[in-house]
């Protein structure tokens, strides 16, 4: 057992280090394609694009005061956008309602390809 603890304290490491230098080539991409002034180059085999995406970050508790049944809000116990998307859907709860719980934040993805 102390090999099997010993390797998985290993493998977390690396995680973390890959983690980190995943970071740290997504910033440099990132940064050279709106350098650019584009959101999509291809570099030898890989083509590269950016996607924006629009996030809402709740507020925990004006979304607890804008939830109209207590059980709704057991549901969620932590803001999660997809289900209160999907509670929307089902209307369980009205954008309406909602508006004002949430700061909209906008993302960039990073999405690369290998090019055929």
């Amino acid at each position: 057992m102390d090999k099997i603890v010993k390797r998985y304290f290993q493998l977390k490491q690396q995680q973390k280090e890959t983690e980190q230098e995943l970071k740290e080539l997504r910033d440099e991409i990132v940064g050279y394609c709106r350098e650019q002034g584009t959101a999509e180059c291809v570099f030898g085999p890989y083509r590269v694009r950016l996607v924006s995406q629009l996030r809402k970050e709740y507020d925990d508790d004006k979304l607890f005061n804008a939830l109209p049944d207590l059980e709704v809000w057991r549901l969620l116990s932590k803001p999660d956008p997809g289900k209160i998307a999907g509670l929307v859907k089902l209307g369980v709860v009205t954008e309406e309602a909602l508006r004002g719980t949430y700061e909209e934040k906008d993302v960039t993805l990073l999405q690369v390809d290998r090019v055929k």
